[in-house]
C-alpha cells in the first residue's frame, strides 16, 4: 500500500509529506484548497504526463516521491531491470521549468513508461469525471472486462487478431501482386541457379589465389631452393662444411681453454640449425609441383569466379554471402507467392481467433449477469429504488476486442424499460451508477490502493451516507483514499486529512494536516454548516462520527 507521499513545489503546494495507513482515508477542505492536487501529484509519480505548468510559481522544479510497500509480485520485474528490490518501493518524478522530466525507481534512473507500468500494479484512480467516460462504449467494455478479470483472454484475442490480420493482409497483397511476384521470383531463381552452378566454397577464393601464386612460380621456387641447398650443404665449401670444421677446431682448443665452451655451444647450435634447414628444404623441393595442367585448371576457375563477380557487381570474396542472401529472399518470396499456403495459414489464424473470441464472449456473458445483479442491488440503496442495470452484448464485426459491442442499459425506476445509459440517465443518476460501478469493480481489483477523487459529486443526504459506508467496507480489503466534500462520506473514514490554503506575500500555498478526533468534529461541522459553526452542527458532526464508531474521546 501507499506509505508516504512527498510533494515539493507542485502547483500551490510548497512542501508537504503525508504518511498513510491502511483502511479508508478521506481528504476534505474548502473548494480550491488543493484536495485534488494531491491526487494529481500521485498520478504524476505513477507516470502520468506532466509539463512546466505544474510547477509552483517561481520554483525551478517540481519533485514528487511516492513510497509503497513492495508487492512480492513485482520483485522479479525489478530484478529483471537491475533495480534494488527492497521492502519499500520508491517512485520519484522531477519536472523542471523547461518541462523536462526525470524518473527514478528506488533511486535508479527509469523511464516514465516504467513508472506507469508499476503504477498499474499499485494504484487504481477513479477520477471525479469518471461518469463522463462511462458514456463511451469502449469504457463500458473495459469496465466489464476489468470486473470479470478478463485480462488474459483479452491479451489472447489481441494476439490472435494481430496474427490473423497480418496474414490476411499478406494474402491480399499476394493475390494483388501475383504477376509482379512471379517476375521477381523468376529473376531471383536465375541468380540463385547461377551461383549454385558456380558453387564457390566459403574459403575457396582465398585458396585458389594462394595455389595459383604457388603454381605460377613453381620453377623459380624450385631453382631458388636448389641454390640454397647447394650453398648450405653442397659439395665443396658449403656453410655446413665450414661450421662443422670450425666446431671441430674449437673442440680441440677447449682442451687448453674451457672458456671457449660458449662459443662451441653456439657453433653447435648453428650446425644443427643448418642441418634442419637442409632437411626442410629437401622436403620442400620434393613437394614443389611443376604441373602446367593444374595451373591451367586453377586459372580457368579463377576466371569463372571473376566473371561471375563482375556479372553480379560485387567482389569475388562476397559471392558466398550473396548466394545465401538470395536463397533467403527467394524462399521468402516463394512463401509469399504460395497463395494456397497463405490462404490456409490465414484460415488457421482466423480459426484460432474464433476460439479466443468465443471464450471471451462466454466470459463476458457470465460477467454481465453478475455485474448487472450487483449494480442493480447497489442502485436500490442509492435512491434509485426499483431501478435496474443490464450490461448487454450486441454482435459486432470481429476486432482486436472481440465479436461483440458492450452496452450498459439502465432503468432508473420500476416499470420502465432499460435503455442506453447515455440516453436515459440524468446527471445525478449517472454519477450514482458510476460510483456503484467503481466500488463494485474495485472489490475485485488486484491493486492494493484505490483512490476516489470526488466521485461522490451529485449525491447527498442518506445516499451520501450509503456511499461512505460502501467506501469504508471497501477499505477493509484495500487501502482506500477519497477526496470528498460530503460530511457523510468523511465521517465514515478511518482517518481524515484537512487540506487548506493561505495567502502570504501575494502567494497562495496549500497545506495538509492529519486531523485528531476533536479536529474531525470541527471539520465535519464545517462541511455540514458552512463558515459559521454552531453547537448544533458540532453535535450533529459528533453524532455522525459516533454512528460509524469514530467518536472523539
Amino acid at each position: 500500500m501507499l506509505r508516504t507521499l512527498h510533494i515539493r513545489d507542485f502547483v500551490i503546494v510548497e512542501q508537504t509529506e503525508i504518511h498513510f495507513g491502511p483502511g479508508f482515508t478521506v481528504f476534505s477542505g474548502e473548494t480550491g484548497a488543493g484536495k485534488s492536487i494531491l491526487v494529481d501529484a500521485l498520478a504524476l509519480a505513477l507516470g502520468e504526463r506532466g509539463d512546466a505548468s505544474m510547477l509552483r510559481e517561481g520554483a525551478t522544479r517540481a519533485d514528487i516521491t511516492a513510497v509503497f510497500d513492495t508487492p512480492k509480485a513485482l520483485h522479479a520485474w525489478l530484478e529483471e531491470r537491475e533495480i534494488d528490490a527492497d521492502t519499500e518501493l520508491s517512485l520519484r518524478r522531477v519536472i523542471d521549468a523547461q518541462g523536462r522530466s526525470r524518473a527514478y525507481i528506488n533511486g535508479t534512473p527509469a523511464t516514465v513508461a516504467q513508472l506507469r507500468e508499476l503504477g498499474d500494479s499499485l494504484v487504481d484512480i477513479h477520477g471525479q469525471h469518471a461518469h463522463q467516460s462511462l458514456m463511451r462504449p469502449d469504457a463500458q467494455r473495459d469496465l466489464l472486462d476489468a470486473h470479470g478479470g478478463h485480462g488474459e483472454l483479452r491479451h489472447a484475442i489481441g494476439q490472435a487478431w494481430k496474427q490473423w490480420r497480418a496474414l490476411a493482409r499478406q494474402l491480399e497483397s499476394a493475390e494483388k501482386d501475383a504477376e509482379s511476384l512471379t517476375a521477381e521470383r523468376d529473376r531471383l531463381q536465375w541468380q540463385v541457379d547461377e551461383l549454385d552452378q558456380l558453387a564457390l566454397g566459403p574459403d575457396e577464393w582465398e585458396s585458389l589465389q594462394s595455389e595459383h601464386t604457388r603454381l605460377s612460380h613453381a620453377q623459380s621456387l624450385l631453382d631458388g631452393a636448389t641454390q640454397i641447398l647447394d650453398a648450405l650443404d653442397g659439395e665443396g665449401d658449403s656453410a655446413h662444411h665450414r661450421v662443422t670444421q670450425a666446431n671441430q677446431r674449437i673442440q680441440q682448443m677447449l682442451r687448453h681453454d674451457p672458456g671457449l665452451q660458449g662459443v662451441y655451444d653456439e657453433l653447435e647450435s648453428a650446425r644443427i640449425a643448418i642441418t634442419e634447414a637442409v632437411s626442410d628444404l629437401n622436403n620442400y623441393v620434393s613437394r614443389v609441383d611443376l604441373d602446367p595442367q593444374r595451373l591451367g585448371t586453377v586459372e580457368t576457375r579463377l576466371s569463372l569466379v571473376f566473371e561471375t563477380a563482375r556479372k553480379f557487381r560485387t567482389e569475388p570474396d562476397a559471392l558466398c554471402e550473396l548466394r545465401e542472401t538470395l536463397h533467403a529472399q527467394l524462399a521468402a518470396l516463394q512463401a509469399a507467392g504460395d497463395i494456397d499456403a497463405l490462404r490456409a495459414q490465414a484460415q488457421a489464424a482466423q480459426a484460432q481467433y474464433d476460439v479466443a473470441a468465443a471464450k471471451l464472449t462466454a466470459a463476458r456473458r457470465k460477467t454481465a449477469k453478475d455485474l448487472g445483479k450487483l449494480v442493480t442491488q447497489a442502485m436500490q440503496t442509492l435512491a434509485m429504488q426499483g431501478g435496474k442495470f443490464e450490461p448487454t452484448l450486441a454482435p459486432s464485426a470481429p476486432s482486436a476486442h472481440g465479436n461483440e459491442q458492450v452496452e450498459f442499459l439502465v432503468a432508473g425506476h420500476a416499470g420502465t424499460t432499460p435503455r442506453s445509459l447515455a440516453k436515459v440517465a440524468s446527471g445525478g443518476e449517472l454519477s450514482r451508477i458510476s460510483l456503484a460501478l467503481s466500488v463494485i469493480a474495485s472489490r475485485a481489483a488486484r491493486v492494493p490502493t484505490l483512490i476516489f477523487d470526488e466521485v461522490d459529486s451529485g449525491v447527498g443526504g442518506a445516499v451520501a451516507e450509503v456511499v461512505g459506508k460502501l467506501l469504508r467496507e471497501l477499505g477493509e480489503r484495500h487501502q482506500v483514499l477519497c477526496v470528498t466534500h460530503l460530511p457523510q462520506v468523511a465521517a465514515c473514514g478511518n482517518n481524515q486529512f484537512l487540506v487548506s490554503k493561505a495567502e502570504s506575500r501575494g502567494t497562495t500555498r496549500s497545506s495538509i494536516e492529519e486531523l485528531g478526533a476533536q479536529a474531525r468534529v470541527e471539520e465535519i461541522a464545517r462541511m455540514l454548516g458552512g463558515i459559521k459553526l454552531t453547537a448544533t452542527t458540532r453535535e450533529h458532526a459528533r453524532e455522525m462520527l459516533q454512528g460509524v464508531g469514530q467518536a472523539p474521546a
